[in-house]
């Protein structure tokens, strides 16, 4: 039987290799993306797309298919992974920036983040690539449960050669920058390959790798190969969307060279892989979000709708199993992967969490939240559009109150009947409205008590 490209028992990256003594907890590897749109692999849409390799993954794993980021930009929504908290209740309610007249957070976890928890659960904890949560000593990855870093301090590269940010060098090995060669795609997956290959030294301890790739974040840079590829497969596809299926493609290759390496060095069956992305895909690149309104930035479904799975190999220890071609369908969020993630591996799950453990959808994909869930999103930005100031929205079952810029009008939708958030229905259902805006002004409230300058 066959699903896809995907064998019955092993997918196409899974080798019939051995490993020595392991550890009786599994292993984690985390990737998240950057700007990836909710339809924008082939598994999830994309007819202009080739992704074998996270189609596979998705096959094997428990699709999430109403999956959401806390927030439409980047750091905000890694905070939220990285926690287990909504971003503006660990000090990030906007981008933090390498330029601080416009950042906007100050990340501020008061409780364990996932790899501090997992560190006091005996686990080696690794980060390679992308961290965007701050630029100074005090912001460092290692003082946030990383036992290492190896990567990109800053929010974006302006080129993906150079690795430059307003002509300065983020990269880091631990404290010490480094200037390693290549496309940043290539490079983060080369030291993922080297981080797995290097852990069948200590087979006994288990590993929590927090893979965070630039890709496909702006600048659109594709290596010139993979673009001619696409080119070549279609003739009349527009250029700006070449582009990024190209910069797509070409992540997707890596992160199958960091699947394979798991195969290959025998952790495959022993590795839980959680794979999203940081918001929704940048319209204006040419990013496919599907039908849903609008893209990154925006707090409409294109903005917060990202791609999520989660696979959990049978037999690896983890307190679930995911089944071949399951699909969760309730209203998840970003703040949930850290809970879920320590309840898969039997670690303490710190108390008070704004996330949710997903392993009961895991046992049973149909299942629902028992109360209708609220799930919050929240953005400080700059500019001319916000100058400093915020926009929200707030989620609960179906029902979602939007404010998209600080200058628009609150809007409700019930995206049961319209999932494409065309019919305010704030005037109409007016205590329904007010409802919704006294939860928001209540987390808005929580979220004031920390600081994030």
């Amino acid at each position: 039987m066959t699903i896809g490209l995907i064998w019955a028992d092993r997918p196409l990256w899974a080798a019939d290799t051995s490993g020595g003594q392991r550890s009786n907890r599994p292993n984690v590897l985390l990737i998240i993306v950057d700007d990836l749109g909710a339809a924008d692999l082939s598994c999830l849409g994309s007819t202009d797309m080739r992704t074998p390799h996270l189609d596979d993954l998705f096959a094997r794993s428990l699709r999430l298919q109403r999956f959401y980021a806390n927030c439409p930009v980047c750091s905000p929504t890694r905070a939220s992974v990285l926690t287990g908290f909504y971003p503006d209740r660990v000090g990030v309610p906007g981008v933090i920036r390498t330029h601080q007249d416009n950042s906007w957070g100050n990340f501020s976890p008061s409780k364990p983040t996932l790899p501090g928890a997992l560190q006091s659960a005996g686990y080696h904890t690794e980060a390679i690539g992308k961290w965007h949560l701050g630029l100074t000593e005090e912001d460092h990855p290692h003082r946030h449960g990383f036992d290492h870093f190896h990567g990109f301090l800053g929010d974006m590269m302006d080129d993906y050669y150079n690795h430059l940010r307003h002509g300065q060098h983020y990269m880091r090995d631990g404290m010490t920058p480094v200037h390693p060669e290549g496309h940043a795609t290539d490079v983060f997956t080369s030291w993922a390959e080297a981080f797995i290959s290097n852990q069948t030294e200590h087979a006994d301890r288990p590993w929590f790798l927090y893979l965070a790739y630039n890709a496909p974040h702006t600048p659109i840079q594709p290596p010139q190969d993979w673009l001619e590829r696409v080119r070549q497969r279609d003739s009349s596809i527009d250029p700006r969307r070449a582009k990024l299926v190209a910069l797509i493609e070409h992540l997707d290759d890596g992160i199958g060279r960091v699947l394979k390496r798991l195969a290959d060095t025998g952790q495959d069956q022993n590795t839980l892989v959680v794979f999203t992305s940081d918001n929704g895909g940048q319209v204006n690149v040419g990013a496919n979000n599907g039908n849903l309104r609008d893209g990154k930035g925006s707090m409409y479904e294109g903005g917060l709708r990202i791609p999520g799975s989660l696979y959990v190999p049978p037999g690896c220890g983890a307190t679930a199993e995911t089944t071949i071609g399951s699909v969760a369908k309730a209203a998840n969020c970003t703040a949930d992967l850290m809970p879920t993630v320590l309840d898969l591996v039997g670690a303490e799950i710190p108390d008070a969490l704004d996330g949710r453990s997903l392993v009961p959808m895991i046992r049973n994909p149909a299942t629902d939240w028992e109360d209708p869930r609220e799930i919050y999103f929240v953005r400080r930005e700059g500019g001319k559009a916000y100058g400093g100031l915020t926009c929200e929205a707030v989620l609960v079952g179906q029902t979602k109150l939007v404010h998209n810029l600080p200058t628009s009008r609150f809007e409700l939708f019930d995206l049961s009947d319209d999932p494409l958030e065309q019919v305010d229905l704030s005037d109409r259902q007016s205590g329904k409205f007010r409802e919704m805006q006294l939860r928001l002004q209540r987390h808005i409230q929580n979220g004031g008590r920390v600081p994030w300058q």
